[in-house]
């Protein structure tokens, strides 16, 4: 355990004083900013349900950014290796990476949060979907991260992992949409796949085990075999 809290500050330290996390942060609460702003004075509705899909979409195009050098930058320069040989365990290093890239994005995550407050003053919002929605989103971000650093622990190149990723993201987004291609019980197995469709749900306020238990699942499964495939070099 402490092992792994040395490797997370480590990580967090590279992460917050790296320029990439503030410029992502800076895009991404730029064009929320503007979209809460129309969509409040347009529909004059208090509820952040349009919000949350747009922190959706953002995310799957941002969080590649995010990940792409956690391992890309440190297998490209060899230092990955170096950590690999040092008496730590491969799962703690990829947990460390992962809670430190997972705790910047919850921090961008967590700064819209004075849109509810705003929404409070001027307004009498449903809290409920409120709450839903973001917990949907921090599940939502901790399958993309886990994603990306499967991803960026694959390749050497940076702009490949994003790629990758991106790919991945988009896979999983539209995997029900290829649901009628399929024979049983395929298709249902693509249905349950799809990212939106777990995530849609809960931004409405309905909360369900089985859409937690998707988004629990398959960023541990991601992480194992982050773990394993460096555990094979």
């Amino acid at each position: 355990m402490r092992t792994l809290r040395i490797l997370f500050a480590k990580e967090l330290n590279a992460t917050l004083t790296s320029p990439i996390g503030y410029t992502v942060a800076a895009v991404f609460l730029l064009v929320l900013g503007y979209t809460f702003s129309l969509t409040l004075f347009v529909t004059k509705i208090a509820n952040l349900q349009y919000i949350f899909h747009q922190m959706y979409v953002l995310s799957i195009l941002l969080v590649p950014v995010l990940t792409m050098r956690t391992f890309a930058e440190e297998r490209r320069s060899e230092t990955l290796e170096l950590l690999l040989t040092a008496p730590v365990r491969e799962l703690s290093v990829v947990l460390a990476k992962y809670a430190a890239t997972l705790t910047l994005v919850i921090g961008i995550f967590a700064l819209t949060l004075v849109y509810t407050v705003i929404l409070d003053r001027y307004g009498e919002p449903d809290w409920g979907p409120i709450y839903a929605g973001y917990l949907a989103l921090a599940l939502h971000a901790s399958l993309l991260v886990a994603v990306g650093l499967l991803m960026s622990s694959i390749t050497e190149s940076q702009v490949v992992a994003a790629a990758l990723s991106i790919g991945a993201f988009l896979m999983l987004w539209f995997a029900d949409s290829v649901s009628y291609l399929l024979r049983p019980p395929f298709d249902s197995f693509a249905i349950n796949l799809s990212l939106i469709g777990h995530f849609k749900p809960m931004v409405s306020g309905s909360v369900f085990l089985s859409d937690i238990g998707y988004f629990v699942t398959a960023s541990m499964l991601a992480l194992f075999l982050t773990a394993w495939g460096l555990a094979q070099r």
